[in-house]
């Protein structure tokens, strides 16, 4: 049994989105991870991820492992009390810790393989609901924005605690996608965020009101078919993450070198200190951006078009 994910980038809101404010976020469907379950001549539960270099029975890894903990849930949603015999191969081209979801999408991908097999139907929003506990494993206190996107594989806007709300594309645009090849935990970066606001709560809170009024009017230039507004709102609130202290000198060039290339705005993306940059781009200008972010140090660049309908899952 098979089953994939698309990763996803965060357009607007990170960082202030966990304080209740609002995010935009869409799905990536370059990139991906694929899960197949297939039954076993061994005893146990064999699990091949040679992304993260995992290669491990399921008994050997802590209950808290955030592979073993989509697994374990899961036996039990289906009522497997015995463990099985299987082989899980887990495929992603989703780079970790880099902000575009790969967590989220390991467990989406996950719930949907096993739950499969089992001949267990399991709804969006249960699936999300399960990738969202497994979340809080990797990120400590998550939004929920990257299981929601993921599972849906919609464009999202979102609000921590409320029902999230997909929104249309009112015309197609194309976003380029920087990585710089660091990896930076968000758990961290969402942890320093947290002890700055709690000494400095006053500015921090202007510093969110802001970012989450520059999400709502990037909602409606989206909605209404003028994304290209939305790129003086990149550079506002990539300025306004500077100020959060989650950018960093290999992001700042990033985003610099994209602008200079003849990208309409760019700003980092996800938790920041590393991790993945975008930047809103004319199509004929995407290839010579990316090229400008590759020779700029970018470890890679993916061009994606952001629009209504994503790619089916399987």
């Amino acid at each position: 049994m098979k089953a994939s994910a698309p990763g996803k980038i965060i357009l607007f809101g990170e960082h202030a989105v966990v304080y209740n404010r609002p995010a935009l976020a869409v799905p990536v469907t370059q990139v991906h991870v694929d899960v197949e379950v297939l039954d076993s001549p061994r005893k146990g539960v064999f699990i091949h991820a040679p992304g993260i270099d995992l290669h491990a029975e399921l008994n050997s890894l802590p209950a808290n492992h955030p592979v073993a903990s989509v697994i374990l849930k899961v036996f039990k949603l289906c009522g497997i009390s015995q463990t099985p015999d299987l082989e899980i191969n887990i495929l992603s081209t989703i780079p970790v810790a880099s902000g575009l979801g790969s967590g989220a999408a390991v467990s989406v991908a996950l719930i949907r393989a096993l739950s499969s097999y089992y001949l267990h139907s399991l709804s969006d929003n249960e699936t999300d609901e399960l990738a969202f506990e497994v979340e809080k494993l990797h990120h400590g206190t998550p939004s929920g924005i990257d299981n929601t996107v993921i599972t849906y594989n919609k464009p999202v806007y979102f609000i921590k605690g409320q029902p999230m709300e997909i929104f249309k594309v009112g015309r197609p645009f194309t976003i380029v996608i920087g990585d710089t090849g660091i990896s930076a935990l968000t758990k961290e970066s969402v942890g320093d965020v947290r002890s700055l606001w709690l000494r400095d709560t006053v500015n921090f809170e202007n510093y969110f009101n802001e970012i989450a009024q520059i999400a709502l009017i990037a909602r409606r230039s989206i909605e209404s078919g003028r994304p290209e507004l939305i790129g003086e709102l990149m550079d506002q609130n990539h300025a306004l993450l500077q100020n959060l202290t989650v950018s960093s000198p290999e992001l700042d060039r990033l985003v610099e070198a994209a602008r200079s290339a003849g990208a309409l705005g760019a700003k980092l993306s996800g938790g920041g200190r590393g991790g993945n940059m975008i930047a809103l781009v004319e199509q004929p200008k995407a290839e010579s951006v990316a090229d400008a972010l590759i020779s700029t140090g970018a470890k890679r660049a993916i061009i994606t078009e952001i629009s209504q309908e994503s790619a089916p899952q399987e």
